[in-house]
C-alpha cells in the first residue's frame, strides 16, 4: 500500500515538509487555480511537480481530482469541447508520469455535511451530517421547489420548529456549511447562485445523469488506456439523492453498471470506505473483493450511522461501522495477486481520509477534515493494521 496525503497546494497550511514526516512517500493534489474544463498544460503539471519533488522524498502520486465540467454531466452541446479538454489534460499529466486520475461525477456539490466542527467526547472535533438539519437548509433557507417531496411530514414541522428557533449565527453557519465549495477553496456558492444551479438539473434525473457518465467515460477511457492512465471515479458523498439530484455512484450495483459501460481496466474505481460505508446495504470487504481488479485508488476512513441512520459523522479510522481489518486484509491480498501477476501497479495507492481536528489543530485553520494530526493518526492506525495483517498472512 503506497502512503499518501492531500495536499491542496502551496497555500495548504499542512505542508510538504509535514507530509514527509507522517512517512508518506506519495502526494495526492490537483490544479485547483485552473478553472473547470481549462486544459492542464504541461507546464502548469512540471511547475506542480517541481514544487513537490523539492520537498525532497515525496511524489505526485495521484491526481484528485481532474474535475468534470457541468456541461458533461448535464450532456449538453457544449460538452464535446470539456471532453476534448479532458483527453489533452490526461495526455499531458501521462507524459509526465503521473498515472492515476481521480474524478467524480456528483451534480453542482461533490460533497455535503452540515456541521464542519461537531465535537466529539473526546474533545476532538469532526465533520458531521444531520438530515434534520439539512431539511433546515432545504425547506427553510434555501426553500427549494418541490422540496417538501423529499422528507417525510415529521421531518419538514420538525424542520420549521429547529429554523424558527435558531438564532441568525445559526442559521447563517449552516447554510454557508451546506454551501461551502469544493475541496480546496474556501468560497462558497450564493442562495441565488445555487438555486439556479440545481434548476440546470430540473430536466436531469436518474437515467440521464447515468446515460451522460457512461457516454463520458466511453470517451475518456480509450485516451487512458492508450497513455497509461488509470482512471478512478470517486463514489457519492453522502451516497444518496440530495436537494432534488440524482446520484448514480453510491452502491455496488451503480458501480457494476459504470464498469460494464466501459469494459476496460482503466475505467476504474476510488474506494472511499467513508463514502460508501455510509449506507448499511454497502458490504465494504465484499464490494473490494469483487471489483478488486478496477480499484486503483483507496480512500480509508469509518464514517458511524448515528441512532438516525441518515446522520452519521466522521469516527476514529478503526471504528465506526467500517470493518477495517477485513478491508486492508482485501488490499493486501490483491497487492499480492497483482504482484504475483506481474501488474506495473501491484501496491495501490490510499490515503487517510478525514482525520480528526485534534490536539495543537484545534487552534488551526485548515480545510474541513485534513488537519494533519488527525490524517497522521488515522494513517499510522492503518499502517499497523496493515502490518500486522501482512505478517500474520504470513503465518
Amino acid at each position: 500500500m503506497i502512503q499518501t496525503m492531500r495536499w491542496f497546494g502551496p497555500k495548504d497550511p499542512v505542508s510538504l515538509a509535514h507530509i514527509r514526516q507522517a512517512g508518506c512517500t506519495g502526494v495526492v493534489t490537483a490544479l485547483h487555480q485552473i478553472p473547470v474544463g481549462e486544459i492542464w498544460s504541461p507546464e502548469a503539471i512540471a511547475e506542480r511537480i517541481a514544487i513537490i519533488e523539492k520537498a525532497g522524498g515525496l511524489h505526485w502520486s495521484v491526481v484528485e481530482s481532474l474535475p468534470v465540467h457541468e456541461a458533461i454531466k448535464k450532456g449538453l452541446p457544449s460538452r464535446e469541447q470539456y471532453i476534448a479538454n479532458y483527453q489533452t489534460s490526461l495526455r499531458n499529466l501521462a507524459a509526465a508520469g503521473i498515472k492515476t486520475v481521480c474524478y467524480n461525477f456528483m451534480p453542482v456539490l461533490d460533497w455535503s455535511r452540515t456541521d464542519l466542527v461537531y465535537e466529539l467526547p473526546n474533545g476532538a472535533k469532526t465533520l458531521r451530517f444531520v438530515w434534520q438539519d439539512f431539511a433546515v437548509f432545504d425547506l427553510c433557507i434555501l426553500k427549494r421547489p418541490g422540496a417538501d417531496q423529499d422528507y417525510t411530514p415529521e421531518v419538514q414541522k420538525a424542520a420549521v420548529a429547529q429554523f424558527s428557533s435558531m438564532s441568525h449565527r445559526e442559521k447563517d453557519k449552516l447554510q454557508k456549511t451546506v454551501l461551502l465549495g469544493l475541496p480546496g477553496s474556501e468560497e462558497a456558492f450564493t442562495l441565488d447562485t445555487f438555486q439556479g444551479l440545481l434548476d440546470n438539473y430540473a430536466q436531469i434525473g436518474d437515467a440521464e445523469l447515468r446515460q451522460n457518465l457512461y457516454f463520458f467515460i466511453q470517451e475518456v477511457a480509450p485516451v487512458a488506456t492508450e497513455c497509461g492512465i488509470n482512471l478512478c471515479i470517486h463514489p457519492d458523498d453522502p451516497p444518496r439523492p440530495l436537494l432534488g439530484l440524482p446520484r448514480v455512484v453510491s452502491t455496488a450495483a451503480d458501480l457494476q453498471q459504470l464498469l460494464e459501460a466501459c469494459p476496460v481496466r482503466a475505467n476504474g474505481i476510488t474506494f472511499c470506505t467513508g463514502s460508501l460505508g455510509v449506507r448499511a446495504d454497502n458490504d465494504l470487504p465484499s464490494m473490494f473483493s469483487r471489483f478488486a481488479d478496477r480499484i486503483h485508488f483507496i480512500h480509508l476512513r469509518a464514517t458511524k450511522r448515528e441512532d438516525n441512520p441518515l446522520n452519521f459523522h466522521e469516527a476514529d479510522h478503526l471504528t465506526g461501522d467500517v470493518d477495517m481489518y477485513a478491508v486492508v486484509k482485501a488490499i493486501v491480498l490483491e497487492e499480492r495477486r497483482r504482484a504475483a501477476a506481474g501488474y506495473k501497479d501491484a501496491q495501490i495507492p490510499f490515503r487517510p481520509d478525514h482525520g480528526h481536528q485534534m490536539l495543537d489543530d484545534l487552534g488551526k485553520k485548515t480545510y474541513p477534515g485534513y488537519s494533519a494530526i488527525g490524517r497522521l493518526k488515522g494513517l499510522a492506525e492503518i499502517r499497523g493494521l496493515e502490518l500486522g495483517i501482512r505478517n500474520s498472512v504470513d503465518c
